[in-house]
């Protein structure tokens, strides 16, 4: 038995492909002049990720727009002026809206999934927007001849094609990514909106099986851009309980950033079911200074005293660039913190007599 550790997903683009990004937006780069340049950074993200010794890997999103708006890429029934979302140290990030009918994706994960695994032999993580992130589309004022509810329907359909195009194209697991969960109680202290979300998301997990959804975890974080957060002030006492209702078999729950870690374990071993793994952050992507695996070996130590060893993993507490703009960190701090992981996973193993 050894202690499983995964990515979360996203990795700091090169220099050069951010610029493709944005040159491709402005209409001066090619499409094939993009994919030459964003192939090379794929190629060279996965053989440093594989360098690691990381024994699940992802693509890094090297060529995602981000986490959250891969699907709408391409999309020409959108607008302006969504759901705008503050973070802590003063800067937004916008949502567009809908437009008009229908709701469909432009662009599935499977896709980016199938270009990772072409280039490695190893087990790759594919990490797919939550339904309830989207749900954000609709706007306020309704749409024609297109009720909330006929949106929702499609957009459930469309999630759970995602989850199920990842798993029918090989992916080792499927993350649902769900950093709107804590930052719903920011929104609506009362917990109504991230009940609904939960309710939501159930939806799509309830068109899967009990073996697809062992494969199926859900991530949640106070958000990680530009090295700042958006709900980090919110108690996680509020958020846990509701998150395990969902019926994912995975759960990726950032840690190593929070301030009393041992109360937030308390409250996942309450909370945690028989048949779902936990895996908790060990490392703190934004944070410069790179952990120890020593560090990280305690952080698990830790949470082992709380876990069962059957149900605890390790992970991240975020990706390190889930827009594709950001460039707070590193591609090498961003390594070199995966690496203390994998070596800081081993050190705990061996302690536990697990290896």
């Amino acid at each position: 038995m050894q202690i499983p550790t995964e990515p979360i997903g996203s990795v700091p683009r090169p220099p050069e492909l951010i610029q493709a990004f944005n040159d491709r937006q402005a209409g001066v780069l090619s499409a094939a002049q993009f994919d030459l340049i964003a192939t090379a950074a794929l190629r060279d993200t996965i053989r440093r990720f594989e360098e690691t010794g990381s024994p699940v890997i992802t693509d890094g999103e090297q060529t995602k727009p981000s986490f959250a708006t891969y699907p709408l890429a391409g999309l020409t029934n959108l607008a302006p002026g969504g759901v705008t979302i503050p973070f802590e140290d003063g800067h937004t990030r916008q949502l567009p809206c809908l437009a008009s009918a229908p709701f469909h994706y432009a662009t599935y994960a499977s896709q980016y999934l199938a270009a990772a695994r072409q280039l490695t032999t190893l087990p790759v993580k594919q990490a797919v927007i939550s339904a309830s992130a989207l749900s954000l589309l609709y706007p306020a004022s309704g749409i024609p001849n297109y009720s909330r509810e006929a949106f929702l329907s499609d957009l459930v359909a469309e999630a759970v094609a995602d989850i199920r195009s990842c798993l029918s194209t090989g992916a080792d697991s499927v993350q649902i990514d769900f950093t709107e969960a804590r930052l719903s109680l920011k929104l609506d202290p009362s917990g109504a909106l991230l009940k609904s979300f939960v309710a939501l998301n159930n939806r799509v997990l309830d068109h899967f099986t009990p073996d697809q959804l062992r494969r199926i975890g859900v991530h949640t974080c106070p958000g990680g851009d530009r090295d700042s957060t958006h709900s980090a002030d919110v108690d996680y006492a509020a958020l846990l309980p509701v998150l395990f209702q969902l019926r994912a078999g995975r759960f990726y729950v950032q840690l190593a950033s929070e301030k009393d870690p041992l109360r937030v374990l308390k409250i996942i071993a309450e909370n945690l079911q028989p048949h779902q793994t936990v895996f908790v952050g060990v490392i703190d992507p934004i944070n410069p200074e790179v952990e120890t695996a020593e560090t990280v070996r305690d952080r698990i130590l830790l949470a082992a005293d709380f876990l069962p060893l059957a149900q605890l993993g390790a992970t991240d507490d975020c990706g390190f660039a889930p827009f594709a703009d950001d460039t707070s960190t590193s591609r090498d701090i961003a390594f070199a913190k995966i690496r203390a992981r994998v070596a800081g996973v081993h050190l705990a193993g061996q302690q536990l007599g697990l290896s």
